[in-house]
């Protein structure tokens, strides 16, 4: 079948696999579609509904997967039932039957699943897009046996074929600059995708960032066993725990949620600015918490190689936004090369500032999206120069999705505040990193002193409280004794 034909008949498949659902969801505005009262929905039915949502994607293969993966975290966005639908289908995606799996394993080994693990259990923890792992036995230690799917490759690669045809289509009808992004958002799934689809490549990713985190009290990272690595087939160290969009928020809880996210965030900072290698692809399923309250990072395949050019402007805009200089911004944004050769500066300028007032402002995200859908705001920003790279392409989903975690417990959570006093006071420590020389300013001086009194004041206030807990315990217990000896005198 020639590539036309392959992108048609995808392009046929999703309009027929989607195009229902998208209907009745315009049904609910408008009865039909273009005029009439919307319909009543009832509670039954959305729940329906997304079940129906949750099929369709499973239909549609890896790549629609994938893309569902960016919202599945969006609890500011996409409402229950969808929203669950949509986390479902990251990590729940149907099972293959065992005997699928028991073939790619003897095609990989050469041996029965049965000989190389003393136990194998048959039914997968996880079954997600690209492949589903098992819990197994290896000398005595749990580990987790991650399986490619049979025929991946080929369903990828005809997603990515028919996306690409199409946004050529209306690149060569259109010629508009989202376009252009969008088009190299594609070449950056392109190359993730690939690396996504090979285990060994996953192996050396694990590998090196659990040895960038060596030590840490922080994260936990799986350990690889190398012997056992192959390009479909992948044995690592098991990891049990909670997923990070389902911790325990009520009163008394033994995880802090908000020390949760804010250590996510550092993690991040670390990855991106120091090691300039991070894990791309963060969402609630790749994304865990230990008993202990340390973070576990799994899922080593969407990892991007940061370089150190671009990490130097990275860490001069950040800086830039954490001091609120637009100027700074811009000039970063030029750094990075997000923006096109003669774009008008005073646009630039103007861009930065709309960013940092949006970043700084404390609002809801739906707050900040209707502040961006005002009529100046929407046509510059649809007409903006900005053309993210490859690179910039996953700093901003992995942003986005921390974001989507972080107002998952807190609507008013917003990334750069909290990011600003990690970064400064990571400052020293990101710049030798770089080899840059470095100055103590004022503003890093003060923030490490706010974060060290911050950390006395709840020790302070975790100390009277447990106090205050033992005394009211005492009382209770003396009161009790009293009214017991009360009642027999």
């Amino acid at each position: 079948m020639s590539e036309r034909h392959i992108s048609l008949v995808h392009t046929l498949r999703v309009l027929w696999v989607l195009g229902p659902i998208a209907i009745s969801i315009l049904r609910d505005r408008k009865r039909w579609i273009w005029w009439g009262l919307g319909l009543k929905r009832t509670p039954e039915f959305h729940q329906r509904r997304a079940a129906w949502l949750l099929r369709a994607i499973g239909r549609l293969g890896p790549s629609v997967i994938k893309i569902s993966q960016v919202f599945a975290s969006r609890a500011d966005l996409i409402p229950e039932p969808y929203l669950g639908a949509l986390s479902s289908v990251v990590d729940q995606v149907p099972a293959l039957p065992f005997e699928v799996i028991r073939q790619r394993i003897q095609e990989e080994y050469g041996r029965d699943v049965d000989d190389i693990f003393e136990n194998f259990e048959r039914v997968p923890v996880a079954a997600a897009s690209l492949a589903q792992v098992h819990r197994a036995r290896l000398n005595g230690e749990t580990v987790a046996v991650k399986v490619l799917r049979p025929g991946v490759e080929v369903d990828v690669a005809a997603d990515i074929l028919a996306f690409r045809r199409i946004l050529r289509f209306l690149d060569r009808t259109w010629g508009h600059h989202h376009i252009k992004r969008e088009m190299t958002a594609l070449a950056a799934y392109e190359t993730r995708v690939r690396e996504e689809l090979n285990f060994e490549q996953e192996a050396i990713y694990a590998t090196t960032i659990r040895a960038n985190f060596a030590g840490s009290t922080r994260v936990r990272i799986p350990r690889i066993y190398p012997d056992l690595v192959r390009r479909r087939v992948l044995v690592m160290e098991f990891m049990e725990g909670t997923r990070i969009d389902r911790l325990d928020t009520t009163p008394g809880a033994k995880i802090d949620v908000t020390h949760v996210v804010q250590t996510l965030v550092e993690l991040y900072i670390q990855m991106e600015l120091i090691d300039g290698l991070f894990h791309a692809d963060p969402h609630p399923g790749n994304v865990m918490v230990g008993a202990d309250g340390r973070i576990i990072l799994v899922d080593f395949g969407a990892v991007v190689r940061v370089p150190v050019p671009m990490r130097k402007a990275l860490v001069h805009t950040s800086l830039a936004a954490v001091r609120r200089d637009a100027e700074g911004v811009t000039q970063g944004f030029i750094e990075m090369g997000l923006m096109a050769p003669g774009t008008d500066p005073a646009t630039v300028r103007w861009i930065a500032e709309l960013l940092i007032h949006g970043a700084f402002t404390r609002t809801t995200t739906k707050d900040r999206i209707n502040m961006l859908l005002a009529d100046r705001v929407m046509k510059t920003l649809f007409d903006s120069p900005i053309a993210l790279t490859e690179e910039a392409v996953y700093f901003a989903r992995t942003a986005a999705l921390i974001e989507g975690i972080g107002t998952r417990y807190d609507p008013y959570f917003q990334i750069v505040p909290v990011a600003s006093p990690v970064v400064l006071r990571m400052r020293t420590k990101i710049l030798t990193s770089l080899g840059e020389s470095v100055t103590p300013n004022v503003d890093e001086l003060a923030t490490v002193a706010g974060y060290a009194l911050g950390k006395a004041a709840r020790w302070v206030a975790d100390a009277v409280t447990a106090a205050r807990a033992r005394v009211a315990e005492r009382v209770a217990t003396v009161a009790g004794v009293a009214v017991a000896v009360g009642l027999f005198v």
